[in-house]
């Protein structure tokens, strides 16, 4: 493993102080209690969050110190964990910890997609180049799906960490959310419109893929169980979509099931079917996934109400619903008002990346909406789909601050 030097190890332990003093500061103690009674469904103060996946490169890779690979690896992490706190001022809690998971990886179809990248510095466009043209006759190559886990890289991972700043931030293993995307994968290997026709073309194989893909999660979780490789998903620990596993319902202890655990799925790739296409192709593949976890996030950029009445509310694990800005978001807020489901906001981001100043009057109009929609639920908001903020911190906090006086202002419980 490469060694870390003086002057790199000096910053990371530097990083590792700001962490913990975030972690113990009493405005960390202030937003937990925001993620603690959405656990245990109490409709105070909901959280706000500017979430930056999409835009490291201005608010990540700029601040990035360190010369050795290993440590930036490091730093990387450690400067992901406080970046919505310390430039944006949301509602992300710091852990008094530095937590690494397990490097384990499911791949339910065993090969990899093709695509062609946009061209240009920090272009996130691409095109896929389908590998599979006809189910009917490619159907075959489907049926490579694996799973696995890096044991020696994670415990060299850990091994890094405690010994470069352990006895600042100690070490904890976490677990995310339980993987159970099906659409997406077969998507990035035929395209959508391949996928769209073989609902007509070849129904049967199109099942008989849904089915390989669901097989290949179901014995990848039986193998986490089998393996010991199981964490509790509470607290402070990831959520797909970005957000935390927050919740009363799951052991916080100890957990050899994963129906302790929480799970995510969703099916935005089937976002334009029917609902009754929803419920033949993909539904019931869900089902089964559904049946494995404790409890359940859904959703990524998809419309959700369609599918609601039929499908997703038959979930009784269900505990967090992605309401991206292409639902009926009132509609949504009416499905989940008095529910212990929360309503996941993910806003229309255009009012922070369109480029000059903020519209703040616009903006404020937007979220009155946003707030009167998911009035009467449990309610998370957090801005994703986010391609640039012009590198402007500034620009970031105020669009946060903005969303909480219209949370304030606009919000019911």
């Amino acid at each position: 493993m490469e060694p870390i030097s003086s002057k790199d190890r000096e910053i990371l332990r530097e990083l590792a102080r700001k962490q913990l003093a975030y972690a113990n500061s009493p405005e960390n103690d202030i937003i937990i209690k925001k993620w603690d009674a959405l656990a245990n469904g109490r409709r105070d103060t909901p959280t706000v969050r500017l979430l930056f996946s999409n835009f490291t490169h201005e608010v990540i890779t700029p601040r990035m110190r360190c010369t050795g690979e290993a440590a930036r690896s490091l730093e990387y992490d450690l400067l992901s964990t406080l970046t919505g706190r310390e430039l944006f001022h949301d509602d992300t809690p710091i852990s008094p910890t530095f937590d690494i998971c397990w490097n384990t990886w499911v791949s339910p179809f065993g090969i990899t997609p093709q695509t062609t990248r946009a061209k240009g510095e920090n272009a996130m466009g691409f095109h896929i180049d389908p590998v599979i043209e006809d189910l009917e006759t490619d159907l075959e190559k489907l049926k490579g799906g694996n799973f696995g886990v890096d044991r020696e890289g994670t415990k060299q991972h850990i091994a890094l960490a405690e010994d470069t700043f352990g006895d600042l931030l100690p070490v904890r293993m976490v677990m995310p959310s339980l993987p159970g995307a099906l659409t997406n994968p077969l998507v990035a290997l035929m395209g959508m419109e391949n996928y769209y026709i073989s609902m007509y073309d070849c129904p049967d194989e199109l099942h008989e893929a849904m089915d390989l893909a669901t097989s290949v999660y179901e014995s990848y979780y039986d193998f986490l169980e089998k393996e010991g490789l199981l964490l509790p998903t509470c607290g402070i620990s990831p959520v797909n979509q970005e957000s935390f596993a927050f919740n009363s319902e799951l052991p916080s202890d100890h957990v050899t099931r994963t129906t302790e655990c929480w799970g995510f799925m969703e099916a935005q790739e089937a976002t334009a079917i029917s609902p009754e296409a929803f419920g033949e192709f993909v539904f019931p593949y869900q089902d089964r996934l559904a049946k494995r976890f404790g409890l359940l996030s859904y959703g990524c950029c998809e419309r959700v109400d369609a599918i609601w009445p039929d499908y997703l509310s038959k979930w009784e694990n269900l505990r967090k619903l992605s309401v991206s800005p292409f639902n009926n978001e009132k509609q949504v807020g009416e499905y989940l008002r008095g529910s212990n489901v929360i309503y996941y906001s993910k806003p229309r981001a255009e009012f922070v990346t369109n480029p000059g100043p903020l519209d703040e009057d616009a903006l404020r109009t937007y979220f009155k909406g946003v707030c009167e929609a998911a009035s009467g639920c449990l309610f998370e908001m957090a801005q994703r789909e986010v391609g640039t903020i012009f590198g402007d911190y500034e620009r970031g906090r105020r669009y946060v601050e903005i969303a909480k006086e219209c949370i304030e202002e606009y919000w019911k419980p």
